[in-house]
């Protein structure tokens, strides 16, 4: 099964999402990432997946447009604003949203460093749920 995240920038929640299921799912997922624009991988999204022992620092910010020749079987939007936006995939191709809160935009409220990292903790630990949940999840759907 072959699924792409996508997400605004390709920076933080869809990477999660890809390296839980890589970490997690790989046997059955063939998972992917991307946004609908590139923002670059965020720092602190790669600090708290590798606390969590999953490494996406090799990962890139990619446009979905890269991706435009594979078939996905499912499309997943991570924020309200990709699935405001997502574009049209040709093939067969279900599209589902799971909205996730911004970790970036959370952390801007916070009081301290520290503070700041547990808005992508929270974040990364409500993807982990949703990812453990697949494939099965996804068929309810």
């Amino acid at each position: 099964m072959k699924i792409l995240f996508l997400c605004t920038g390709n920076s933080c929640r869809s990477q999660m999402a890809e390296g839980w299921v890589r970490r997690l799912k790989s046997e059955t997922i063939e998972a992917y990432s991307a946004g609908i624009e590139t923002h670059g991988l965020n720092p602190d999204a790669v600090k708290v997946m590798a606390e969590a022992g999953v490494d996406i620092s090799g990962h890139r910010s990619k446009h979905v447009d890269e991706l435009k020749e594979i078939e996905f079987d499912y499309v997943i939007t991570v924020c309200d604003h990709a699935a405001e936006h997502c574009p049209i995939f040709p093939g067969e191709a279900k599209v589902l949203h799971f909205g996730f809160d911004d970790p970036p935009r959370l952390a801007k409220e916070a009081n301290s460093p520290e503070e700041a990292l547990d808005c992508y903790r929270r974040v990364r630990d409500e993807i982990k749920a949703l990812v453990e949940k697949m494939p099965e999840i996804l068929k309810n759907r």
